[in-house]
């Protein structure tokens, strides 16, 4: 028996393999990573751990021990290259390995600055794995000016904890304004008014013509012609899936590596899961970059894997914390026509995204009531006044009656 093969060690990877042990699996099951270290979480890597309150202990998802007490062959640092899909083997350096079922959670890449624009000089770096954050790390030290390009989670997270250790921070967004391509107006106005009472600059409609320097940057030249100077760069311009393996493989793609409501792909052998994976979702398809859908979707693949017949139908939810402000974000507000705004005690605010009179998500920032009731409402597939949701007299858990 070969057994069951996940490729891709991270948060997806770990849930999957976790999963198919507590459903009962026994037969062999390989988990193969990369990186040197076992699966860890990746969002405290530019908030607690960039920080130092997170120690690499605490990052990790589980101690090795789980994995040799659940007889899960955990293979550290190597990398696969190649899947021969016909006779159901994969290729790790020299070696071969046999599966009678592959879960492909390989997650995803971050895009890079091409060299034309100075993307290969020294103190460049990429906020994406913990060898990322322990490269950039020596860098946050109080003074020092750090250029983020892109004004999306990952860069503002970046510039939140840059902030809080006392460095000059300059923030570049290309589009008209920050968080553009996933939140309303009001929630980039939050979060640009937070960051600016932290000594942040944010220049949106601006973006990078090429960074400065011979052999290490030293600054900037943006479109808007003016050059700055800088001692390093974080690039958080979105990431893609990886899907080089499944590709090779012949496996479909489609905005990511294609799977069934189920997760299977087009080879009936080979699931995927997580970052890499887009599956079908209201007429269209889907990918999610959250370690909610991380964990949901692999634990669902791993059911799958043994039988369940279960469809994905997620509710979206997702994170960030900036400073003292925990944002919480239930729902896709892909599609909106009106936002409107709730306060909460204490500064707390939210804002439920509607279209066409019907609610399908809340941006909650310090306001986990909001957050929990949204998130719930969707869950029930239950619509609510937004004059109700408005007003602060509401008691919104009268709202899930």
């Amino acid at each position: 028996m070969a057994g069951i093969v996940v490729v891709g060690a991270g948060q997806a990877g770990a849930a999957l393999v976790a999963r198919l042990r507590a459903k009962g699996y026994d037969g062999p099951l390989t988990l193969i990573g990369a990186e040197p270290v076992p699966p860890y979480q990746r969002p405290p890597l530019t908030k607690g751990y960039l920080t130092g309150a997170m120690p690499l202990d605490r990052l990790l998802l589980r101690s090795e021990s789980f994995y040799t007490e659940h007889r899960i062959d955990l293979r550290l640092g190597q990398r696969v290259t190649g899947i021969d899909a016909a006779r159901r083997t994969l290729r790790l350096g020299d070696t071969e390995l046999s599966y009678d079922q592959l879960a492909l959670t390989t997650g995803s890449i971050p895009r890079q600055l091409p060299e034309s624009m100075g993307g290969a000089l020294g103190s460049v770096y990429v906020a994406r794995d913990l060898a990322d954050a322990d490269a950039m790390a020596p860098e946050f030290v109080p003074g020092r000016r750090v250029l983020i390009v892109g004004g999306g989670y990952i860069g503002l997270e970046a510039a939140a904890v840059a902030a809080s250790k006392g460095l000059s921070v300059t923030v570049i967004e290309m589009a008209p304004r920050i968080l553009q391509r996933v939140a309303a107006p009001e929630t980039s106005d939050y979060f640009r008014a937070l960051h600016q009472r932290y000594g942040v600059e944010i220049l949106e409609g601006t973006g990078l013509e090429r960074l400065l320097g011979n052999g290490q940057v030293t600054g900037a030249r943006l479109t808007d012609g003016r050059e700055i100077e800088v001692d390093f760069v974080i690039v958080g311009v979105g990431i893609v899936p990886a899907v080089a393996l499944a590709e090779a493989a012949g496996v479909a793609l489609d905005n990511g590596i294609a799977t069934d409501a189920q997760g299977r792909t087009s080879d009936p052998a080979i699931w995927a899961a997580g970052d890499c994976a887009s599956f079908p979702f209201r007429g269209g398809r889907l990918r999610l970059e959250s370690v909610q859908n991380a964990i949901d979707q692999a634990e669902l693949v791993a059911d799958n894997m043994l039988g369940a017949g279960r469809d994905y139908a997620p509710v979206p939810w997702f994170w960030s914390d900036q400073y003292d402000v925990k944002l919480q974000i239930a729902g896709l507000n892909s599609g909106y026509d009106r936002v409107h705004r709730r306060e909460g005690a204490s500064g707390a605010v939210s804002f439920w995204y509607y279209t066409g009179g019907t609610f399908i998500a809340v941006d909650a920032m310090n306001d986990p009531r909001s957050f929990m009731v949204g998130k719930r409402l969707l869950e029930m597939g239950r619509n609510v006044d937004p004059a109700l949701v408005s007003d602060p007299a509401t008691d919104l858990r009268s709202l899930l009656k």
